[in-house]
């Protein structure tokens, strides 16, 4: 039962994968799709500029509007940020992001030492918001050229999305990209690298400690409509559940800490069953609150 639990959430991450880039066309003919679809953002992490993206990546979207030098604060995708962490919380990163199934499988790769824990990780966590504040919100607003116009810093200088889902098949399907490929295509390359070899050794180093996507839904963990739950009568704080997680945090203590993707490794291994998650849970400590009040 467990490891159907586990094949699950890989079915849904590879369903959602084939979903927001179901654009085969796109790789035939070495373009981007450009239709109305491209006007609406997908919840996770997924480059625009990948030939069979067939959605908007918020991170990507929100650069290209801030950094528009007749800026205007965009409500569409500040809304559906909010709608979708205030709803879901970090259950994105674990369940709907393709660079999340892209380090899931990574990870998965054999014969290698694992490295559990590196050295001060719980302040390399904060790492994330600082991407998002100076490279996703700062730069591409304040550092402009000189008609106004910002760049998109992140998406430009850091983002290995980019170079995964866009970068490398356009330069591969477009005989023309290879000539004009320089220091930043090279500068991309090597930090696609260096993610991909992190990834086999260390669980979900760039959701860690880069993604700026994570550091905005994490702000929504502890009070989004789907949580995590511990049952007090249930639990006997054995520390199973946090041998289990990859993301090293200890859920019977904080079940919606703002690290927890939600992969529910946690609840697979709890020998008592005391982890419980969902939405209807709202209603149903809304109701037993009420019952004991009477």
């Amino acid at each position: 039962m467990d490891k159907l639990r586990e094949h699950i959430r890989l079915m849904v991450q590879t369903i959602v994968t084939i979903v927001t880039n179901g654009y085969v066309k796109g790789f035939a003919t070495g373009k981007i799709y450009t239709g109305d679809l491209k006007k609406v953002c997908v919840p996770g992490l997924n480059c625009y500029s990948c030939p069979s993206a067939l959605g908007s990546c918020p991170i990507g979207s929100y650069q290209a509007v801030i950094g528009d030098r007749q800026f205007k604060f965009t409500f569409y995708i500040t809304g559906f940020l909010m709608v979708v962490g205030s709803t879901l919380g970090r259950l994105v990163c674990g369940w709907l992001c393709p660079f999340g199934l892209t380090q899931d499988l990574l990870y998965k790769v054999p014969f290698i030492k694992k490295i559990k824990r590196i050295r001060r990780d719980k302040y390399l966590r904060y790492f994330k918001y600082i991407i998002l504040l100076v490279f996703v919100l700062i730069l591409p607003l304040f550092v402009v050229d000189i008609i106004g116009q910002g760049s998109p810093v992140f998406c430009k200088w850091i983002c290995p999305v980019g170079t995964l889902e866009g970068g490398i098949p356009l330069v591969l399907l477009n005989d023309t990209f290879v000539e004009a490929i320089g220091f930043l295509y090279i500068w991309k390359i090597t930090i696609l690298v260096l993610t991909i070899v992190f990834s086999i050794l260390i669980y979900r180093p760039f959701c860690k400690y880069i993604c700026p996507l994570g550091a905005i839904y994490s702000i929504f963990n502890g009070i989004s409509l789907y949580k995590y739950k511990i049952d007090n009568s249930k639990c006997i704080k054995c520390g199973v559940c946090s041998k289990a997680c990859k993301m090293n945090i200890e859920p019977f203590k904080t079940p919606n800490h703002i690290e927890c993707i939600r992969c529910g490794d946690c609840k697979r291994v709890c020998p008592t069953a005391a982890i419980s998650s969902g939405i209807t849970m709202v209603n149903k400590e809304k109701k037993e609150h009420n019952s004991s009040e009477i």
